[in-house]
Order: structure tokens, then sequence, then C-alpha cells
């Protein structure tokens, strides 16, 4: 690559960089253009193995300039449907196999397990539409992400926004 350095006495001079060079360039324009991902808590008062059963629509302050409040509330919302739509059912499945754990030696917990992974996969799925129709060109991705609580070892899932670098990453063969 070859850049034109301003120098006076040398101001026509081309010098070249090396490849190592190049490299720290882009990563100094990543790490200084890429702030720290916001983290979206659940916010509701049930949770199913890590997923809360709602996710509050309070716009941070950090996407300021970077997406209306309105269309993240929409985004939000649209999770929040979701899970509205799929977590009682999973409440359901978890309490019946809790009364028939003992009798059925752990296999009545399968049915919501497999209801909670599909569960997040249908989140995950409206994410990745939702970074596709809108997200990825404001440069932000929206993604669901297994977090550790605070204060506790338990895993929670979190909706994590990621500013996209605005430099393509250089990578030499």
């Amino acid at each position: 690559m070859s850049v034109l350095l301003p120098n006076m006495a040398d101001f026509d001079t081309i010098y070249e960089l090396d490849e190592e060079d190049e490299r720290v360039v882009s990563e100094e324009h990543l790490v200084r253009y890429c702030p720290e991902p916001v983290i979206m808590r659940g916010a509701g008062h049930i949770t199913v193995f890590g997923l809360s059963n709602k996710f509050d629509t309070e716009f941070p302050s950090v996407l300021t300039g970077k997406v209306a409040p309105e269309e993240f509330k929409t985004s939000i919302s649209r999770v929040n449907a979701c899970l509205k739509k799929n977590l009682p059912v999973n409440v359901r499945w978890l309490l019946c196999g809790c009364l028939c754990c003992c009798c059925t030696v752990g296999f009545s917990l399968w049915p919501v397990i497999c209801l909670n992974k599909r569960t997040r996969r249908s989140i995950q799925k409206l994410l990745e539409w939702e970074n596709n129709r809108l997200y990825h060109k404001l440069g932000l991705h929206w993604k669901l992400s297994k977090r550790k609580c605070e204060g506790s070892n338990m895993m929670e899932y979190v909706i994590l926004i990621e500013f996209l670098p605005k430099y393509p990453i250089f990578r030499p063969d």
C-alpha cells in the first residue's frame, strides 16, 4: 500500500508501508471506532433456563444517533411478542416435568428443554432478520448471547448490540 505523506521537503515522495504496519493501523482504527457493546438484560419476572419472559423497551442513551428510538422499541417489542407467545407453554411444560421428574428419572424435562431451544432459535432468526433489514446498514449487529449473571454463577440470555467496525480488518494471506 502506498501512502502520500505531506512533508514540505519531500512533498512528492511516496513511502511504502510494510504489511505489519498496515495491520497495526487498521487495528488501531477498529479499537478507536468500535465502542463496547450494549447489553440488554431480561426485565421479566419469569426466567426459564436463563431466558427471561421480556426485555425492557427503554432506549439506551448509547444508541442515540445510531438508531431511532421508535425502531429500537419496535425490534424489542417483536422479541417480547415472540417470548410472550412461547414462554408460557415452556413454563407449563416445566411445571409438568418437575412434577413427574421422579417417576421418569428426569426424562420429563426433555420437552421443556427442546421448547426452550426452539424459542431461542426463533429469537435468533428474528434478530438476524432485523439485522439484515436495518441494523447492518446502521453499523449495528444484534444477537442473543449467553452471559453470566451479575453476582452469581448462573447464566442468562441477553441481547447484545455490537457496533460493526467502520474499516475492514486487514488480514495478510
